[in-house]
């Protein structure tokens, strides 16, 4: 095994803190502050977060991506996004935010690319019938955030887990892009305890998961982009597959967002931007939000609950 030569180690280590350090925002996590729920000796080429990244890419279960749908089953079409598609352009914009705001990429992109590890392969119909099954047999609630938690802290790696950083692995559970706010607070004060409590309850109790709140700014960046990634580009696939067409898309949609993913996505981005910057916090402005909410409520009537997404 090869090892760094003298105090190239030490240097190395000392030189990615001081940049963090310099770089970043006092609102972001420096990968120093990075927590592990068992003690390891980091590798001081690979800062925590950046780590997390390689651990989520090499894993068994994140190659199980590939054939998981994101909105769309059984569509004999290559140009309609999968899920693995859709974590890479959630890491993306999330990366676009998190650079303007000099929050910390690292921690933004682990969180991205793991946060639907835990979906089963039908999306959101798929979850939704696999959590009635639980019920009948009595074993507790399924919801793909938590599964996405248990799987990287408890069954990959022949049930060692991959041992993510506590930050990672609450970005992920926080991440619910399914319901959706105008503004995005980190709860700072997070603990492993609470994490571990949340984390369990999930299980426990119905829709608890909906409404948690990530303990870092790079936790509630990707919690919003998950919805950006996703909101312009189901549009899209509903477009190319015929189930909509694009002058139906509601005026003020249209007016404020336009009626294009790349428009859409541009818009969300500049606008959290412009309402964020230096602040401990994300927000949209009212106008956009609206908008938001807007295409929202016609997407589920139109796209996601069309009555080809339930045979």
């Amino acid at each position: 095994m090869i090892k760094l030569l003298g105090n190239l180690a030490e240097e190395i280590e000392n030189n990615n803190q001081l940049r963090e350090e310099a770089q970043y925002s006092k609102h972001a996590c420096l990968s120093s502050q990075a927590i592990r729920l068992k003690k390891e000796k980091e590798d001081p080429l690979r800062p925590s977060f950046f780590h997390d990244t390689d651990r989520i890419l090499h894993s068994p279960i994140y190659t199980r991506y590939i054939d998981k749908t994101q909105v769309f089953s059984h569509i004999q079409n290559d140009h309609i996004t999968h899920r693995v598609l859709h974590v890479q352009l959630v890491a993306k914009i999330a990366r676009v935010i998190g650079r303007t705001l000099n929050l910390n990429e690292d921690l933004i992109e682990a969180i991205a690319l793991g946060h639907d590890l835990g979906h089963v392969p039908y999306g959101h119909e798929g979850e939704y019938i696999l959590n009635k099954i639980c019920q009948e047999e009595d074993l507790g609630y399924f919801v793909h955030n938590a599964q996405s938690v248990r799987a990287v802290m408890e069954i990959e790696k022949a049930g060692e887990g991959l041992n993510l950083t506590l930050q990672t692995m609450d970005g992920i559970l926080c991440h619910n892009g399914e319901l959706f706010s105008q503004d995005y607070r980190p709860q700072k004060n997070k603990t492993e305890e609470i994490f571990l409590k949340e984390y369990k309850s999930c299980f426990e109790i119905e829709k608890f998961g909906k409404n948690l709140v990530p303990m870092t700014m790079e936790g509630c960046v990707v919690r919003l982009c998950d919805i950006i990634a996703y909101i312009g580009r189901d549009v899209e696939d509903a477009i190319e597959l015929k189930l909509i067409e694009r002058r139906d898309l509601p005026e003020q949609v249209e007016k404020s967002l336009g009626t294009c993913n790349s428009s859409m996505v541009d818009v969300l981005v500049k606008d959290i931007i412009n309402n964020s910057y230096g602040k401990d916090y994300l927000q949209f402005s009212d106008s956009v939000f609206e908008a938001l909410k807007i295409l929202r409520k016609y997407n589920y009537k139109n796209i996601y609950g069309h009555k080809k997404n339930k045979e």
